[in-house]
């Protein structure tokens, strides 16, 4: 049990420079024993509410270093403060604010909400067992207009599809990978690495970009090279949610449209999906 859905923003003041940080937690409890829902005794549960407030009060005096320490002082306080529990799951994700910029000079108290990927992370432990950390990228929308096809399929009487060697390739991407072993990691570089190497393997070099055969592949692709280029990650999720566009037919309306109007399908839409880790990881 636990709670969901808390809410706030932490600010911290350098002089007249402000740093904000708006958050969204859920903290979830196993306790060492069922009685509150076999019997009725609620003498080891502790209150939602109270879980709430030993949120917000940590915020307070740790403040948020990194969304992943903190959710890691979360876990620590509820294990070495409460006996009665076994196990503790911290989520926590954080609302996409940027300082905003202005003739290039950051602005000192100032933000924009940018929705280019939502970070995310959580962190869980059992009693006398390590404590995991996983962290994330969610509802980042990424499209390309050209290097993209899907040719050579299977096919069959069912099969209505044609073969396209230049489509565009759009969708929303969810990652998520695991550490592993926590160890006092630079979890704000790691991330942004992270993101960078999704950019690069998506989109490819930025003067000709790279061709993908198929939504699969580039997901593949954009865990092979966050594996080949960040050693602290062990296991990498990757769901694309693909979004399709079809060119609109405008010979009735006199008109030549060489892929230059096209309308989204909203439904139904492709979904890839893969788990991809390293070997020693797996075999420990």
């Amino acid at each position: 049990y636990g709670k969901n859905t808390i809410k706030f923003l932490r600010l911290h003041r350098e002089g007249k420079k402000h740093v904000a940080k708006e958050v969204e937690v859920c903290a979830h409890l196993r306790l060492t024993s069922p009685q509150e829902y076999l019997e009725g005794n609620n003498s080891l549960v502790i209150p939602t509410d109270t879980i709430k407030n030993i949120v917000l009060v940590l915020a307070k005096k740790n403040g948020i270093p990194s969304l992943e320490q903190f959710a890691i002082d979360i876990c620590n306080h509820f294990m070495t403060t409460f006996c009665q529990v076994a196990y503790v799951k911290t989520y926590v994700q954080e609302v996409p604010w940027q300082r905003l910029h202005e003739d290039g000079v950051p602005h000192i108290h100032s933000f924009i909400c940018v929705p280019d990927g939502i970070r995310f992370c959580e962190a869980e432990q059992c009693r006398n067992g390590p404590l995991i950390v996983f962290a994330g990228i969610k509802d980042l929308k990424l499209m390309k207009t050209t290097q993209s096809g899907f040719e050579g399929f299977y096919k069959n009487e069912h099969t209505t599809l044609p073969e396209r060697h230049d489509r565009i390739l759009c969708g929303e991407l969810f990652c998520k990978w695991s550490y592993g072993e926590c160890k006092d990691f630079d979890f704000d570089c790691i991330w942004k690495k992270i993101r960078e190497c999704i950019l690069e393997a998506f989109a490819g070099p930025p003067d000709c970009g790279e061709y993908s055969p198929s939504y699969q592949k580039t997901v593949n692709c954009i865990q092979m090279l966050v594996l080949s280029r960040v050693s602290q990650v062990q296991v990498i999720e990757v769901v694309l949610n693909n979004t399709f566009y079809n060119v609109v037919d405008m010979k009735n309306l006199g008109l030549t449209n060489d892929k230059e109007v096209l309308v989204p399908v909203e439904a139904p839409y492709g979904s890839c999906a893969c788990t991809l880790g390293r070997k020693k990881f797996f075999e420990a």
